[in-house]
């Protein structure tokens, strides 16, 4: 399991670095077409923002596979060792239930629905950007199942 957690975080590091990435290089391209060059790049505007979006629901996941969603520890502290893995534990069942029907169907749907329609810079269907809903969707409910595995695996106080 721990094998299995170690390469999708690794595999997100790398392509939430990479969309930062590519996101620095575009933004630089946009300064240097803009103003040096007085004719901006509107391809590389429209590129970026769906690179931080990318960025972002990556990021999630990632925090997802760390345990580092929000969440109030102060109620929690105060319970028995058994009643703070049951409440672990239902966090992390609300979380797998909201990836797997906002992000990972309701993603597939829209990504879906979205491969109709064309980017107006990149001449791209918008429903390859929207590929990483559904992508996270996934990842955050393995993350979960492993998060909750860990959990029932600890003894005493979480």
């Amino acid at each position: 399991m721990n094998k299995l957690r170690e390469i999708l975080t690794h595999l997100l590091n790398v392509l939430a670095g990479g969309s930062f990435l590519v996101m620095v290089v575009l933004t630089c391209w946009q300064v240097l077409t803009r103003y040096v060059l007085n004719n901006p790049s509107s391809w590389s505007e429209e590129l970026v923002s769906y690179m931080f979006a990318w960025m972002s629901l990556l990021g999630a996941s990632l925090v997802t596979s760390e345990r580092g969603h929000m969440n109030i520890p102060i109620f929690i502290e105060k319970t028995s060792p058994a009643m703070q893995k049951i409440f672990l534990c239902l966090a992390e069942v609300i979380a797998f239930l909201f990836s797997a029907v906002i992000l990972a169907y309701g993603g597939f749907q829209i990504a879906n629905l979205a491969m109709g329609q064309m980017t107006s810079s990149l001449g791209v269907p918008i429903g390859i950007f929207y590929i990483v809903l559904p992508l996270c969707g996934i990842l955050n409910m393995i993350y979960t199942l492993l998060n909750v595995v860990d959990i029932m695996k600890k003894e005493g106080a979480v």
